[in-house]
């Protein structure tokens, strides 16, 4: 394990000396042609600069989409079992470097220190299986119409995958699109978000150090106007990866087309839980308040609305108050802190504007809102959860992705009109339902209109089950499961006549 478990978080960020990072292409750190750069700060205290990054542009792009296709070449010829050994090495170096990885992605991105290492130890999961994965891009053998002809069909990795991340799970997310892309022979260009990128700088050297040939895994970073189009338009690319919001993913999904590049989109939600009866309320808000509040409420997977029958409104309302109120707002380097900043100022604002939106459409905010400018908290966007009830299914709070830790409680009469409103919005990335009723369990997995369905407890996902969403939620092959197949590689029927 890590070396740096003996020095805290705040002692590592005192004794962080920032630097300015380069691209990495083709094994190289190299610095933009633009010779411009850019400075990210610590989203628990803005006033510390943590380290610059390369403002890139095209050239850049152009060079490392050229140095993936020409490792392409030798990459995709290496054999499955190799591949996978590397990427299971890479695993390793993950878990070995938890502390250092986890004090990065705090620091850059304000979730708590706990979440963070959660995740870097996730990313070794998915990592692992993914590893696994490229011993088995399995075809087919398929019976003959014809006398002598042996028809069969193979799995062929499909090229330079260009990899695009979300700011909030820096290390996972990059992970997710990369790890795989390598066991099935393909090569990355990845563009991290310009708020974080600093743990994707650690990553690819880690790649190196496993043993990633140079040229297989690239970096550049940059704005998604001269670093994302340019990517995704690239001729020689022929996969993009995106993760982040729905109107960007339709954006991209255009571009992309233009080239009949495939795409695997994962994009926003307005995840529903529902709640008919239940053992234990305080088990259901304990689930609910997990999966809403877990970073900072930003990630596409959280609860954001309580859809609950009249009957059982009151107790679960009070049982969510307690358990909100149990939520230690801090920097990630306060022991015992469970819920940190929002990344910025720009997000901060965006959620007190929903907040307001709220109240002029006649919810009532029971709880939470107010923004913590005190002491330790001058330095970094925190806020208290909010908790809004007398909701309608046609407030926006009940239908927009707000991205933040606001949570929705709406009322109806009916298990009927609970999986109705849990279906009227545009997006369909993961639901749940807390029930003790098997036949009602069963038929909300049936017609619920998401990708993920999670029966009485939150939307965590595993490291092996497939990730996606439907409608406006996701497009493309699912991730993380064995379905990365039908995205990373196409299929080649092959027809032998003896």
């Amino acid at each position: 394990m890590s070396t740096m478990t003996k020095t805290s978080l705040l002692e590592w960020l005192e004794q962080n000396e920032p630097v300015t990072y380069g691209n990495f292409i083709n094994g190289k750190w190299e610095l933009s042609s633009s010779g411009q750069t850019f400075s990210i700060s610590n989203a628990g205290n803005n006033k510390q600069l943590l380290a610059s990054f390369q403002d890139s542009v095209e050239k850049d792009v152009d060079l490392a989409v050229k140095a993936a296709n020409q490792a392409f070449q030798s990459w995709s010829k290496v054999p499955g079992p190799e591949r996978g050994a590397i990427l299971y090495r890479f695993a390793d170096l993950l878990e070995e470097n938890v502390d250092e990885l986890a004090y990065m992605l705090s620091a850059e991105q304000g979730k708590a220190l706990g979440e963070s290492k959660g995740e870097v130890f996730r990313a070794a999961k998915e990592t692992r299986f993914s590893a696994g994965e490229a011993f088995r891009a399995e075809g087919k053998t398929l019976p003959a119409e014809r006398q002598n002809v042996w028809n069969s069909t193979v799995r062929k990795p499909v090229g330079v995958i260009a990899a695009i991340g979300p700011w909030n799970f820096p290390v996972v997310t990059p992970v997710r699109k990369i790890v795989p892309a390598l066991a099935y022979g393909c090569t990355v260009v990845f563009k991290p978000a310009s708020v974080t990128p600093w743990t994707t700088v650690r990553l690819m050297e880690l790649f190196a150090e496993a043993g990633v040939p140079e040229g297989v895994v690239n970096l550049v970073v940059g704005s998604g106007s001269k670093v994302g189009d340019p990517l995704v338009k690239h001729p020689l690319v022929k996969g993009v990866s995106f993760t982040g919001s729905t109107k960007l993913g339709i954006r991209i999904n255009e571009i992309a087309a233009r080239n009949l590049t495939k795409t695997q989109l994962e994009l926003g939600g307005k995840n529903p839980a529902v709640v008919l009866d239940y053992e234990n309320v305080e088990e259901v808000a304990k689930q609910i308040t997990g999966a809403a509040f877990a970073c900072t409420g930003q990630r596409c997977t959280a609860i954001s609305r309580v859809i609950v029958v009249e009957e059982k409104k009151a107790e679960l309302t009070e049982a969510l108050l307690k358990e909100m109120k149990k939520i230690k707002i801090g920097p990630a380097w306060e022991d015992e802190v469970t819920m940190g900043p929002l990344v910025n100022r720009e997000q901060l604002n965006t959620v007190q504007k929903y907040l307001e939106i709220g109240k002029q459409e006649g919810a009532r905010l029971l709880y939470g809102g107010d923004i913590l400018t005190e002491a330790k908290y001058q330095k970094g966007s925190y806020m208290v959860p909010a908790l809004f009830d007398q909701v309608t299914p046609e407030m926006r709070i009940a239908k927009e992705e707000i991205f933040g830790p606001v949570l929705s409680i709406l009322t109806v009469e009916t298990q009927e009109k609970a999986f109705e409103v849990a279906n009227n919005v545009e997006f369909g990335l993961a639901a749940s339902i807390f029930t003790k009723d098997v036949s009602a369990a069963y038929k909300f997995a049936d017609v619920v209109e998401s990708g993920m369905v999670h029966v009485n407890h939150g939307t965590a996902s595993a490291a092996h089950l497939p990730f996606g969403g439907t409608k406006q939620s996701g497009s493309g092959a699912f991730s993380i499961g064995s379905s990365n197949i039908d995205f990373f590689t196409e299929l080649k029927a092959v027809y032998f006549q003896y």
